[in-house]
């Protein structure tokens, strides 16, 4: 694959083959992004898992200390009290039949949807539609309530999904170039802390195999696993 020059010497900058310490992978990824808008700074966490076993699979959600710097449009499937329990909580989009309808049409103008468990026989209708862009309403990753109120102010505030893709890494925004890094540091254990936590009993050996941050349009820096699982905030 060929870089470009700017690439080229962000790579310059550190060494690819060196396991750094979380701050110092940190400075290096926000000394990196010097794009003209405000990079989202990821962290890609290669697990022991195979994904391929359904006792082994991750996934969850976590709410970010310091959000990600991103307000995401929530969609809410509710009727009677619990619309209006979204509408108050700030949900963007608060609907039953109607917005299904406006999905089937090819709506797509929010990030996240919720539903609660007796809207699910309509909700269920969408799911070849909303399955296969991450945006189908699923218990699991607590999308799927009656506890609306709590639900919409913890997406609002940052909360995220995290699931271990078929290469067994799991991908996560942690914030923003813009943040400072005690900030960053913060959401990123956070972030480990929830994934060492949905650990599967079926997995084996070391779990945290490796961590790599990057910003939107910067190389990876990888940090030692090992410095990270221990660190105290």
């Amino acid at each position: 694959m060929r870089r470009g020059k700017n690439y080229k010497e962000k790579i310059a900058k550190f060494d690819r083959n060196q396991l750094y310490d979380p701050s110092e992978a940190l400075d290096l990824v926000k000394e990196m992004a010097t794009a003209k808008f405000d990079e989202t700074i990821e962290v890609h966490i290669k697990l022991g898992v195979d994904p391929r076993h359904a006792d082994q699979q991750v996934r969850g959600t976590v709410s970010l200390p310091h959000g990600t710097g991103k307000t995401r449009r929530v969609l809410v499937f509710a009727k009677g009290d619990k619309a209006k329990e979204a509408e108050k909580a700030g949900a963007d989009y608060v609907g039953a039949e109607e917005l299904a309808e406006k999905i089937q049409g090819g709506w797509f103008d929010f990030e996240v949807a919720v539903a609660t468990p007796d809207m699910m026989g309509v909700v269920g209708k969408l799911g070849k539609i909303l399955g296969p862009r991450g945006l189908m309403p699923n218990p699991k990753s607590g999308t799927v309530t009656f506890d609306i109120e709590r639900t919409v102010n913890e997406l609002k505030a940052g909360r995220i999904e995290y699931r271990v893709d078929k290469t067994a890494i799991v991908h996560a925004p942690i914030g923003r170039a813009s943040f400072d890094k005690e900030k960053l540091l913060e959401n990123l254990f956070t972030f480990t802390e929830a994934l060492i936590k949905a650990k599967p009993a079926a997995a084996k050996g070391q779990y945290i195999r490796s961590v790599t941050v990057c910003s939107t349009m910067s190389p990876g820096v990888k940090i030692n696993p090992l410095a990270l699982t221990a660190a105290k905030r």
